[in-house]
């Protein structure tokens, strides 16, 4: 599990995948201009780079003192493709989450033996 600020930390969620995840959730309350900008390019950018799926709760709506947080929750599958999605408005979203997916990926491109920080994330 991480937090919305976490996103722009990629080593954080190598770490993660290095000790043995499958499944990254991502609770947030991006803000409406960010998270119009960001949101989706990091949270796809995370699963791509784990090959993990990415479950991703943005909190939606208009808050005190006019703050707007951007919403869309998002699932998105080990090789960076959003499977579901919402919008800026509340709401429920589900995905069966197929873990062959994620085996083929990473046996096609096993990046976590690749990587030149390996020894780091441990």
């Amino acid at each position: 599990m991480s937090i919305c600020y976490d996103l722009r930390f990629a080593p954080l969620y190598q770490a993660l995948r290095a000790q043995g995840a499958d499944v990254i959730t991502v609770p947030a309350a991006f803000t409406r201009v960010t998270g119009q900008a960001h949101w989706e390019p990091l949270l796809r950018a995370r699963a791509i780079e784990t090959q993990c799926w990415i479950i991703a709760a943005g909190q939606c709506g208009e808050h005190s003192k006019g703050r707007q947080t951007w919403g869309h929750s998002m699932i998105i599958d080990p090789w960076g493709q959003v499977v579901t999605s919402l919008g800026r408005e509340p709401g429920v979203t589900w995905a069966e989450l197929d873990f062959s997916v994620s085996e083929s990926i990473r046996g096609k491109m096993p990046v976590l033996s690749h990587t030149r920080l390996q020894s780091q994330l441990k």
